[in-house]
């Protein structure tokens, strides 16, 4: 998940202008295609809320051939063969469904779905990433999720447009 600096994840009418960063920090890193394209591949499956998708779509399609598996209650519909969209419980897709299937699942956008995912023990890691702007209101990322989770830091990356990579591991205790 991108967000800024103040935890929101989109402006109140949805947009998403402000992720791209001028920013200019010397000590950042530059991921090179090759780098980003390397990684992509070790991403299995994403699951992603139909907002995500319906974003995706008009923005370009960066997930290729990988299966995704859209959760939605809306009647969508699409011509790509990799997506399927879910309607039901997030337990059973998830260890009866996907994890039998795929080694590293992504679940991109979205915060109501990212609290279902926490909240049900789902998710194992958050990667969230900063941009250096501060929006005022707008969706958060995390907005009562009404329990407490400890993480565990694993990583921290800084970026050359000033953007911050966080990865936790959820503590399941």
């Amino acid at each position: 998940m991108v967000s800024s600096l103040d935890g929101f994840i989109a402006k109140k009418d949805g947009s998403i202008s402000w992720l791209q960063s001028t920013d200019n920090y010397e000590k950042g890193i530059t991921l090179s295609k090759e780098e980003i394209e390397k990684f992509i591949k070790t991403i299995d499956c994403y699951v992603m809320g139909s907002r995500t998708y319906e974003h995706a779509l008009e923005l370009g399609w960066p997930y290729g051939d990988t299966p995704v598996v859209v959760l939605t209650h809306r009647n969508l519909t699409t011509d790509r063969e990799n997506v399927e969209f879910y309607t039901g419980d997030l337990d059973k897709l998830v260890n009866d469904k996907l994890k039998p299937n795929y080694k590293n699942i992504w679940m991109v956008g979205g915060a109501m779905l990212t609290k279902d995912f926490i909240r049900l023990q789902l998710a194992d890691d958050i990667i969230i990433s900063m941009m250096p702007v501060i929006l005022g209101d707008g969706t958060l990322f995390f907005d009562y999720i009404g329990q407490e989770h400890r993480l565990h830091l694993k990583d921290v990356i800084a970026y050359k447009d000033g953007m911050v990579e966080l990865c936790y591991e959820i503590n399941k205790n």
